[in-house]
């Protein structure tokens, strides 16, 4: 009977406690709607200050997909000595084939790189007059996934260049590397930006609290006369700040959006220029969650900091 008695007067806190909290988060949000220009110039504060890294996010998020697009197409050419005999390069190409870093070998011998030249250049004509085949023998070699950045590919050349039947190998690495050094400047700016108007979000929400509480100066006073503790006194402001928080990720989220649906239809043209089919990608759904529970977390640590220390400051006179 008495553990009966004991299990309901649990429940009944945890409900009482739970009806508290859902008053609480319901005072806060009647506080946005009872005060629509303040709470919409901070909700807007917050959503830029969010949208922007957002942005820049997704604009190297697609940039990473571009390089690694560009890389799948990253390939090592080995131009053979003229006259290696065919055994010598049958066993280079199956010594090749072995390394774990090479996802694909193609041999070419001379006659057939002749033939390929005469196909897709206008000098079919005069290539047919020649005493002999002037091309020589190659080795196409395509890294692996893991092994196609510029200093695994680099590698792999020299490894293969070093033998005595290649005369001469071929990797076009310049513009990979460009392109990265530019994604690793975007990565950068990205976090130094991201930053910088996080520690502006965090100064808006707080300042906005601030003015709220010195707004409510006395109601506080007289609240604490009547015993109101402090941590009752400034719930309700961590909600107004979770709210905040909240409204401005999903207003961060829209706008980030917007601006890709803006931007795709010039995207998709330069794509076509170079017979690319790439789209923009967006937040994902993980992405955006991460983004709104962020900006709650956020809003949540200002109001903390701002509540705890005026509330606690203020004493009845």
């Amino acid at each position: 009977m008495r553990r009966k008695r004991h299990n309901g007067t649990i429940s009944r806190q945890v409900s009482l406690f739970l009806y508290h909290h859902i008053q609480e988060a319901k005072t806060a949000v009647a506080g946005i709607w009872f005060a629509p220009l303040t709470s919409l110039m901070t909700i807007a504060v917050i959503a830029i200050s969010l949208a922007i890294p957002a942005v820049f996010y997704v604009a190297l998020k697609n940039a990473e997909s571009v390089s690694q697009q560009w890389q799948s197409g990253t390939q090592i050419t080995l131009y053979l000595k003229k006259g290696t005999p065919d055994d010598v390069a049958s066993s280079l190409v199956a010594r090749i084939q072995q390394d774990s870093q090479v996802e694909q070998v193609r041999f070419i011998s001379s006659a057939d790189a002749l033939k390929e030249f005469s196909q897709l250049s206008a000098f079919s004509d005069a290539m047919s007059s020649l005493s002999e085949n002037p091309l020589p023998a190659a080795i196409e070699i395509t890294p692996g996934a893991a092994f196609r950045t510029p200093d695994a590919t680099r590698a792999l050349m020299s490894r293969y260049s070093s033998g005595g039947e290649v005369e001469q190998a071929k990797l076009d690495l310049q513009w990979l590397a460009r392109l990265q050094g530019m994604i690793e400047l975007i990565r950068h700016t990205v976090q130094g930006m991201a930053a910088l108007l996080i520690i502006g979000l965090v100064l808006t929400i707080a300042n906005t609290l601030r003015l709220n509480i010195f707004s409510r100066r006395a109601e506080i006073e007289v609240m604490k006369l009547v015993g109101a503790t402090n941590r009752f006194i400034y719930r309700p402001y961590l909600y107004l700040g979770l709210w905040y928080g909240l409204m401005g990720g999903m207003l961060a989220w829209w706008l980030c959006e917007v601006l890709i649906l803006w931007s795709e239809h010039q995207v998709t043209l330069l794509a076509a220029l170079y017979d690319s089919h790439f789209r923009l990608m967006g937040l994902s759904a993980g992405e955006g969650g991460c983004l709104l529970l962020g900006s709650m977390g956020l809003g949540i640590t200002a109001a903390w900091f701002s509540v705890y220390r005026h509330i606690t400051e203020i004493e009845p006179g």
